[in-house]
C-alpha cells in the first residue's frame, strides 16, 4: 500500500469512510466521492438534473452489469464440460437478489448506507443488495475493470460463495418472481390452462400472467413444479 495513500485518506475529511472502506474491502479508494455515492439510497438524493438523482442507481446497474461478467467468465472457466443451461442456472444462483443482500449483509454495507426511512415507512429488502452492486461500479471506475474482476473472485466468491452449495441448492423462482413483482406492484397471476385432474396424461398446463399478458408458461404432472417453471420462464425473459 503506497504511503501517500494511507496519508491522504488520514488527513481528507472523509477519514472514517476512507478506514470503513479499507477495513471492509482492504484498500484505500482513489476517488471516494464515488463510493459515497455508492451508498446513497434514491431515497436520501436530491434532483440534480432533469429528475436525475445523486443516488446509487446509475452505478447499481453498471456494477451488476461488471458482476455477471465476471461470474460468466469465472462458470466458463471453472465447468468446460458444462452446457449452457447449467452455466445459465449456475450464474442466477450467484448473482441473485438474495445472495446479493447476503454478501452485503456479510461485508457490513448496510452500516455504510445513507437511506431516509421515512420516505418508504421500513428499508425496501432489495437495498442491501442494491448497495453492493452500486460498490462494485464504483471500484470498477476507481480501479478499473481488472481490479474489480479481482476483487470478486478473491474477496466475494471464494470467500462468502459456497460453490458446492450453489451448485446442488435448488432456486426457488417462484418466489423471486413474487418478489420482484411485490417490489415493482404488478398485478401477476398463475392461470391453469389445462387442469391435470381431468385429463389422461395427467399433466397440468399453465400460464403466468403479468398485468394481463403471458410472461411464463410451463406443464408438469405437479402443480406446484408446473408454477415454479412457469415461474423460472418468467424470470428469464424479464431478466429478473
Amino acid at each position: 500500500m503506497p504511503v501517500h495513500k494511507k496519508i491522504r485518506a488520514y488527513f481528507s475529511p472523509e477519514k472514517k469512510l476512507h478506514t470503513s472502506l479499507k477495513n471492509i474491502l482492504g484498500f484505500y479508494p482513489d476517488n471516494i466521492s464515488l463510493y459515497k455515492l455508492a451508498f446513497r439510497h434514491s431515497s436520501a438524493a436530491k434532483n440534480i438534473k432533469k429528475g436525475v438523482k445523486d443516488s446509487n442507481e446509475r452505478l447499481e446497474f453498471l456494477g451488476d452489469s461488471v458482476i455477471g461478467t465476471v461470474v460468466a467468465d469465472y462458470l466458463f472457466k471453472k465447468f468446460p464440460y458444462k452446457d449452457e443451461g447449467f452455466l445459465t442456472k449456475m450464474r442466477s444462483k450467484m448473482v441473485s437478489r438474495a445472495k446479493h443482500n447476503q454478501i452485503a449483509m456479510k461485508l457490513g454495507l448496510n452500516q455504510l448506507i445513507e437511506a431516509n426511512n421515512d420516505r418508504f415507512g421500513s428499508k425496501p429488502s432489495s437495498i442491501n443488495g442494491d448497495a453492493y452492486e452500486a460498490l462494485i461500479g464504483a471500484i470498477y471506475l476507481d480501479k478499473g475493470y481488472k481490479f474489480a474482476q479481482k476483487f470478486i473472485l478473491n474477496r466475494i466468491i471464494n470467500v462468502h460463495i459456497d460453490m458446492d452449495e450453489v451448485e446442488t441448492k435448488e432456486v426457488d423462482f417462484k418466489s423471486k418472481f413474487i418478489e420482484w413483482a411485490q417490489k415493482e406492484k404488478k398485478e401477476f397471476e398463475y392461470e391453469t390452462v389445462v387442469d391435470g385432474t381431468t385429463v389422461p396424461d395427467k399433466q397440468f398446463v399453465l400460464n403466468l400472467l403479468v398485468d394481463g399478458e403471458i410472461v411464463g408458461h410451463a406443464q408438469h404432472l405437479s402443480k406446484k413444479r408446473a408454477e415454479q417453471l412457469a415461474s423460472e420462464d418468467a424470470c428469464k425473459k424479464l431478466d429478473i
